[in-house]
C-alpha cells in the first residue's frame, strides 16, 4: 500500500507540473523567460535588455513563474540602492500529449513560433560563426516520410527517448567536466516531427513590392 500511495502522490506531482507549465507556456512571454532562464541564471532587468521588452512587464511574467514553481530565486546583487533578483529555470519547457492538447489553439502556434525563431536564430548565429560546419561528425539530415498512425506514434516515442538519452547524458557530461576537467562543448539538439502541407496546397503568396 505505501507504494501504491507513493505512486499516486507521484502522478499527482507530475500532473500538477504539468499543468503549471502549460499555465507558464500560455503567454509567448513568458516561454521565452522560461527558456532563457534554461540557458543560465538571469535577472528580469537583463532579461528586458535583451527582449526588448520593459522591466515591469518582464518582471511581472517572473513573478507569476516563480508562483508556478517554474524558476526559484538563486541570488540577489545590490545595484544603485536597488536589489537586482537572479533566477534560474526550474523545470524545462516539455509538455506531454495531453498537457498540450490544453492549450488553445492560438497558445500551441506561438509556442512553436517563438521555438521555432530561437532554434533558427541559433542556428544562423551558429553559421555566421563558422561553427556549424566545423566538427565533420555532427548529424544533419532531412527525411520525408510517408507513414501511418502506428508509425508516426512510434516515430515520436523514439525521438522522446533520443531526447531523454541526451539530457542524461549531459548530467553525466557535467560530471567529466567538473570532476576529470573534460572540454565543454557548447551542442545543440534539434528534432522535428510534423504533418507537411497536402500535395497540391496553395503557397501563400509573397508580398509584392512596389517598384520604383
Amino acid at each position: 500500500m505505501a507504494d501504491g500511495r507513493r505512486s499516486k502522490s507521484k502522478k499527482a506531482d507530475v500532473h500538477e507540473l504539468s499543468s503549471n507549465i502549460v499555465k507558464a507556456l500560455s503567454h509567448p512571454l513568458r516561454l521565452r523567460i522560461l527558456a532563457r532562464l534554461n540557458e543560465g541564471v538571469a535577472s528580469p532587468n537583463e532579461m528586458a535588455k535583451e527582449f526588448g521588452e520593459s522591466l515591469p512587464l518582464v518582471s511581472y511574467h517572473v513573478r507569476i513563474l516563480r508562483e508556478l514553481e517554474c524558476i526559484e530565486l538563486v541570488k540577489t546583487t545590490p545595484r544603485r540602492g536597488a536589489i537586482e533578483h537572479h533566477y534560474r529555470a526550474l523545470t524545462r519547457a516539455v509538455l506531454d500529449d495531453s498537457s498540450w492538447a490544453q492549450m488553445p489553439g492560438s497558445a500551441r502556434r506561438a509556442v512553436t513560433t517563438i521555438a521555432l525563431d530561437g532554434a533558427f536564430a541559433d542556428i544562423r548565429e551558429s553559421i555566421e560563426a563558422d561553427t556549424f560546419d566545423a566538427r565533420l561528425d555532427r548529424h544533419h539530415s532531412y527525411s520525408p516520410l510517408l507513414l501511418d498512425e502506428q508509425a508516426w506514434a512510434q516515430l515520436n516515442e523514439k525521438l522522446m527517448e533520443v531526447l531523454d538519452w541526451a539530457l542524461e547524458e549531459q548530467s553525466r557530461a557535467a560530471v567529466r567536466i567538473a570532476e576529470e576537467g573534460a572540454e565543454d562543448m557548447r551542442a545543440r539538439l534539434l528534432m522535428l516531427t510534423y504533418t507537411a502541407a497536402p500535395k497540391g496546397a496553395a503557397k501563400p503568396a509573397r508580398p509584392s513590392r512596389s517598384k520604383r
